[in-house]
């Protein structure tokens, strides 16, 4: 069997204009809700916005999420929570070392994420593509969650470039869009793409209350491919998440912008820790298109 073999694909077409990605929700409709207000800012038009997955997860309105999300118009990828969520699972399949304290803090808020979606947010998870293709600037892109490979795939930018390469090859496009590390990256990978949108739901770990998006711009001459800070209510997102008993210890990183511990992260990650994200722009030169 092929790695894309009984997979969902969803190809929507050719963007003749900026497409706004973001990633990680997490169940936090303040900065939902702050990020639609950022696209209209840009002036983005919900058919160019493209969600990685992870709609569901740490934060306190898990439902509310969903519904403004399923009912916006955009694009949405599944990821690893969608998978388990819309199938009842155990739990989040975040991918987590067993008996780790991300598994053992994970357990708590799925628990509560599962017993707060209902029957029909759950059949929109199902029906979720696990991949999204587009054209933009001459180049065709592949969305996924995690990697092509996997959906819970952990992919940094410390990550080895022939482990990207591969990835990508799996797609038959120039470039892969992911999600899921909850830390936004951008590199060219032998004259291909590999972008980390980042997560909005969570900050990077930076230090900062700030989460992240990206956005995509094609000219003339390439693909311009910025990394945007957004700011929401996280005063109201942690004490929401308080008053509802979920884990302290993600309200705490809300506030604080630093992850209560970094089990996942590669030593270089690490080693950025409390330091304020300040990512360039990157430039992509363009070229004739598969």
């Amino acid at each position: 069997m092929s790695e894309n073999e009984g997979k969902v694909i969803k190809d929507i077409g050719v963007m003749d204009g900026p497409v706004l990605v973001f990633g990680g929700p997490y169940s936090n409709l303040e900065a939902t809700r702050a990020l639609f207000e950022a696209a209209a800012e840009h002036h983005i038009p919900r058919d160019r916005i493209i969600c990685t997955g992870d709609v569901v997860a740490y934060g306190a309105a898990p439902q509310e999420t969903v519904e403004l999300i399923a009912t916006s118009g955009i694009h949405v990828i599944q990821g690893n929570c969608e998978v388990s969520l819309g199938a009842s699972l155990e739990d989040c399949g975040c991918g987590f070392e067993e008996g780790s304290a991300c598994d053992q803090l994970a357990a708590r808020w799925y628990a509560y994420a599962n017993a707060n979606i209902g029957k029909d947010s759950r059949q929109w998870m199902t029906k979720l593509p696990a991949q999204i293709t587009f054209e933009i600037a001459g180049r065709r892109l592949a969305v996924v969650h995690g990697a092509p490979s996997l959906v819970n795939e952990f992919v940094f930018a410390a990550t080895p470039g022939d482990v990207k390469s591969r990835e990508i090859d799996l797609t038959g496009c120039d470039g892969v869009i992911c999600g899921h590390t909850g830390i936004p990256f951008t590199q060219i990978v032998e004259g291909r793409l590999w972008h980390n949108a980042g997560v909005i739901g969570m900050p990077a770990n930076d230090g900062t209350m700030r989460t992240w998006y990206s956005l995509l711009w094609p000219q003339e001459d390439g693909l311009r491919i910025e990394h945007w800070a957004l700011s929401y209510q996280a005063q109201l997102a942690a004490a929401a998440m308080r008053a509802h008993g979920l884990p302290t210890e993600y309200s705490d990183t809300i506030m604080s912008g630093l992850w209560d511990n970094c089990e996942i992260l590669p030593a270089s990650d690490v080693e950025m820790r409390g330091k304020p994200l300040s990512p360039k722009p990157t430039h992509w030169p363009v070229v004739a298109s598969h």
